[in-house]
């Protein structure tokens, strides 16, 4: 009996080997055959700008920094802007000086580090860590918040980030960090003894989260006062966890398209288009170590000495995992003010019927029950046959709801807010849907009414049209005021 049910096992094994095996070749084969159709890689595609290494960063002052920027910027105009084929100078290519969107002749070109200082002393600083193939211009309208209340704010152009997509392709996670290290010391070294916040979007919000860990058990690391994350990566899709081997072909140079994921033309002043395999390989790891790094801390009870957090995040996300915001993160921590926000889907909108019944429930299978260690505010619809919205609150350890008009209304053809859309007034020249006519940024991605037939344009109506903007900002915006306390240990 034992001896037929071994074999049996074997069997199974087997088959699944050989399952595995034809998955992973087919797998191989897809890319393969991306590797050789579509558009063709070109230069941003190619050319690496040589960023610091963690040993530079951390030896290096933002002076230093910044020159090494002005360095690359220089080097991607030459080997670049100025060698560009005939055939990419056309008014939709960032990379093109007689472009729409050449960021160099816009109103401001905010793929580069800056600095704001109010006019009198700092009452505190704060540093805002942007997200993956992003650059600074998505935190600038949440800069503009606190330089209003007398923070310097210090704006660092992640390694990789705003010059060319290739630049993802050598950078590793521990760029990243090494560069929110720095920052943080000009920071304190601008404004020593003041509070200090951190504001990460995305990408820049693990970042943000994983360097205030560290700072638990590094005394040369400044704490911050208060952690405000936007959207942040704590998780993201399993898919990362393999993406890696989607780029084995390019070991051979005639393979070299499957380094990429995505080929995109870049008409995005402000973001790559382009998205390459090590970029979804980096941000994978970063958040591995960073559910690593809260899990380690809360066993060593360490956890009662993180700031507060305070996270904005839409219920509906595709890029990063909103349940392990909540598992991984908030259900770890203790009762220290921390507050999560969640922006829920709108409930009246007129494309009601057309979405998924897994929409409607998906509230309520992230949140815990009740009490909870931390405040929680849904952001919902007043009743499902209302556009205003309210503000729906339960305090930590609390069991009942306060709800509060918000005096705000859900436009009737958005269904939800997305990843991308909540750093963004409707007002932002970009992707807003109102932009200011005062500024010039090329394109108004966030106001087409795009309507055609599918294959006219160069880029695919998804990128078109996910919720750009949010028109919640102004509530969020007044949550982020920062009020000026003792300063951080």
């Amino acid at each position: 009996m034992l001896a037929s049910l071994l074999a049996l096992v074997r069997r199974v094994l087997k088959w699944l080997g050989v399952i595995a095996l034809v998955l992973f070749v087919g797998f191989l084969g897809s890319r393969v055959w991306f590797a050789n159709s579509g558009a063709p890689l070109e230069p941003w595609h190619t050319f690496v700008p040589q960023e610091m290494s963690v040993a530079e960063l951390d030896k290096a002052d933002w002076a230093a920094y910044l020159a090494r920027e002005d360095k690359l910027f220089a080097d991607v105009t030459r080997e670049v802007v100025q060698k560009l084929p005939e055939h990419d100078r056309v008014p939709s290519n960032r990379y093109f000086t007689g472009s729409v969107v050449y960021p160099p002749h816009l109103t401001h070109d905010w793929n580069r580090s800056y600095e704001l200082a109010p006019a009198g002393d700092p009452v505190g600083v704060v540093v805002l860590l942007h997200g993956l193939t992003d650059s600074p211009y998505s935190l600038r309208h949440v800069a503009q918040r606190y330089l209003a209340n007398g923070f310097l704010v210090v704006a660092p152009r992640l390694p990789g980030h705003g010059t060319v997509p290739a630049g993802l392709t050598d950078v590793e996670w521990e760029d990243w960090l090494a560069a929110t290290r720095l920052a943080v010391r000009e920071a304190g070294a601008r404004a020593p003894g003041k509070p200090l916040e951190i504001v990460g979007f995305s990408n820049g919000g693990a970042l943000a989260l994983k360097y205030a860990l560290d700072a638990l058990t590094d005394a040369a690391l400044a704490r911050p006062s208060r952690l405000v994350l936007i959207s942040p990566m704590v998780g993201i899709t399993r898919f990362a966890r393999f993406a890696g081997l989607a780029a084995l072909p390019a070991w051979l140079p005639a393979f070299d398209k499957a380094a990429w994921l995505g080929i995109v033309p870049e008409f995005n002043p402000f973001k790559y288009n382009s998205f390459p395999v090590n970029g979804a390989v980096q941000s994978h790891r970063l958040t591995r170590a960073l559910q690593a790094s809260i899990t380690a801390q809360a066993r060593a009870d360490r956890l009662k000495d993180l700031a507060p957090v305070l996270t904005f995040q839409s219920v509906m996300d595709f890029t990063v995992s909103t349940r392990a915001i909540v598992d991984a993160l908030y259900r770890q921590l203790p009762a220290n003010g921390s507050e999560l926000v969640l922006f829920d889907i709108n409930r009246n909108t007129k494309l009601g019927p057309l979405l998924r019944a897994t929409s409607y429930s998906a509230l309520l299978r992230l949140l815990p029950p009740l009490p909870r260690d931390f405040r929680t505010v849904i952001i919902t619809n007043e009743d499902a046959h209302s556009d205003q919205v309210v503000e729906r609150s339960i305090p930590a350890g609390g069991m009942e709801e306060t709800v509060r008009p918000l005096g705000l209304s859900y436009p009737l053809d958005v269904y939800s807010l997305s990843h991308v859309a909540l750093p963004f007034p409707p007002e932002d020249a970009l992707y807003g849907s109102h932009p200011d006519p005062d500024e010039n940024f090329g394109l108004q991605l966030g106001a087409m009414a795009v309507r055609g037939e599918r294959g006219a344009l160069i880029v695919s109506l998804d990128a078109l049209v996910r919720m750009s903007s949010n028109p919640f900002f102004s509530y969020m915006n007044d949550r982020i005021k920062p009020a000026p306390a003792a300063p951080a240990p």
